[in-house]
């Protein structure tokens, strides 16, 4: 039997990818022998390759390493579709842990949707000993976002798509976004325009552990108001562009007396900024500002 999903896990000095693949291993409902894994080494050293062959052999992975350098996650994307074979490809980052019916659940609702894409949700593991309104708030975890009952763009830390509708639309990542961030969602935005339908599978779950220098608010404001210069360059190729500049202000300011106003609950103060830093990364990049690095 040859393999008919291909999962694609994009490696940059992360030696929990070993804990990602025992994962992987573990999957239910799925015959392994229809399983490839991709690993996509992103580093000049290629530092991945021991970690991805001493894995490949304790979790008796049918697994194929790919060197991609350097230091660009985009070029590493496009390595995993170069690498490809199958009817499905998967993406997961080499910090998150898939649950045992991840992958069976994508495939569930991939044939009962007939979807050309599916999401599952991240949720996120949060250290004990962080301050309470992180978890309360859940910030880090990572859901779909719904515009008129549809999905309109993706991810690439829980997906399933399907690879001959890449291919025939020649669908690549951006190695222009491949350092500052919103490579995945460029990517996914693409893929509705050729005509992609996006489903989600809300049992098909990855759990990622939130390392501490993000487990801070200054680390949120920063990742939404990249997300809002993502949205504010897709709404600035449509011609109601100049319209989007003052509505989205409007949303900025109205976000930001949310935070004042509700100045004594840290998670829906939070809240609030996270959505102004949003709305503040939509402004900045309908304005022309240049965009901020994230990696």
């Amino acid at each position: 039997m040859n393999p008919d999903i291909d999962i694609c896990i994009c490696s940059h000095r992360r030696p929990e990818i070993v804990e990602t693949l025992a994962g992987v291993s573990r999957q239910s409902g799925v015959d392994p022998r229809r399983i490839r894994v991709i690993v996509a080494d992103n580093t000049v050293s290629g530092e991945s390759r021991r970690l991805a062959a001493l894995a490949a052999e304790e979790f008796r992975l049918d697994l194929h390493y790919v060197h991609a350098p350097a230091n660009n996650i985009s070029i590493a994307r496009n390595a995993c579709l170069d690498a490809a074979r199958g009817q499905w490809i998967a993406f997961l980052d080499d910090d998150e842990l898939p649950s045992p019916v991840w992958l069976s659940a994508l495939l569930a609702e991939a044939a009962r949707g007939n979807w050309q894409a599916v999401l599952g949700p991240v949720s996120a593991i949060y250290p004990d000993d962080l301050p309470s309104w992180l978890s309360d708030g859940n910030f880090h975890s990572t859901r779909p976002v719904w515009l008129g009952g549809q999905i309109a763009t993706a991810y690439t830390g829980n997906v399933l798509f399907r690879r001959h509708f890449a291919d025939r639309f020649a669908l690549r990542f951006r190695i222009d976004l491949g350092n500052t961030g919103g490579e995945d969602e460029d990517f996914f935005y693409r893929f509705r325009d050729a005509g992609g339908r996006i489903g989600f599978a809300p049992t098909a779950v990855c759990y990622e552990r939130v390392p501490r220098q993000r487990a801070n608010l200054a680390w949120l404001l920063r990742r939404n108001f990249r997300a809002g210069q993502s949205h504010g360059a897709r709404l600035k190729k449509q011609p109601a562009a100049p319209l989007w500049l003052p509505v989205a202000f409007t949303k900025a300011v109205f976000c930001g007396a949310g935070a004042v106003v509700n100045a004594r609950s840290a998670v829906i103060r939070s809240r609030y900024l996270t959505r102004a830093a949003l709305h503040c990364g939509v402004v900045a990049r309908l304005a022309g500002f240049p965009v901020i690095r994230m990696y």
